[in-house]
């Protein structure tokens, strides 16, 4: 998550002799920091760049942390470990998500609607705005009713529901990607009172 951090680990408990260890980011393979003799080196490409004051090597180890993470920090990262004879090459594709808001109910249709055989029915939208790489979804209790997905970054966000002012079931909407979760709950008394034709905000 965005403001976090994370670790990339080489899978090693302690590092033999002095091998070398290398960590690099991105297409350009810009060097991070290495490791080499017992020295740890940083580049000096990093002391102005998206990484400065944010690395940390574990020297017996050589598992890189990355503090305070932002979006411009996902890519690929690559370890190389000279082992002498041979070279250990590692791949990690890091992904960072922001949190996701809390998402907001409004109504949809301008005039309460209804038939004989169900009474009134409103539609409703639950909206989030500014978001990438979420799921957005409507719950009737603990069963999914629909859901959307995107992977677009920052557009805005909405699903409908149509309900009925005389149904007293629990409707939520959740709004989630693989970090954080936000749910806003349908207060279906609150809406029943408002039939005018101005947006309730819920």
């Amino acid at each position: 998550m965005e403001g976090g951090s994370f670790t990339l680990r080489t899978g090693s408990t302690e590092r033999q002799g002095d091998h070398e260890i290398e960590w690099r980011f991105g297409s350009s393979r810009t060097l991070l920091i290495r490791i080499k003799a017992g020295n740890m080196i940083t580049s000096n490409d990093t002391s102005h760049t998206i990484f400065r004051d944010r690395l940390q090597l574990e020297r017996q180890t050589g598992d890189l942390t990355i503090t305070n993470i932002t979006n411009e920090h996902a890519g690929v990262y690559e370890l190389s470990i000279d082992l002498g004879q041979t070279e250990l090459q590692k791949k990690f594709i890091v992904a960072v998500y922001a949190p996701v808001p809390v998402p907001v109910i409004t109504r949809y249709s301008p005039q309460c609607s209804s038939s004989s055989s169900s009474g009134f029915k409103r539609v409703l939208l639950c909206s989030v705005v500014n978001v990438s790489h979420v799921t957005l979804s409507w719950y009737k209790g603990n069963s999914l009713l629909s859901s959307i997905s995107v992977s677009d970054l920052s557009i805005s966000l909405s699903l409908p529901l149509e309900v009925e002012y005389q149904d007293k079931n629990t409707y939520s909407c959740v709004v989630n990607n693989p970090v954080s979760t936000q749910t806003k709950h349908l207060d279906i008394d609150q809406l029943c009172q408002t039939c005018s034709g101005r947006t309730l905000v819920i």
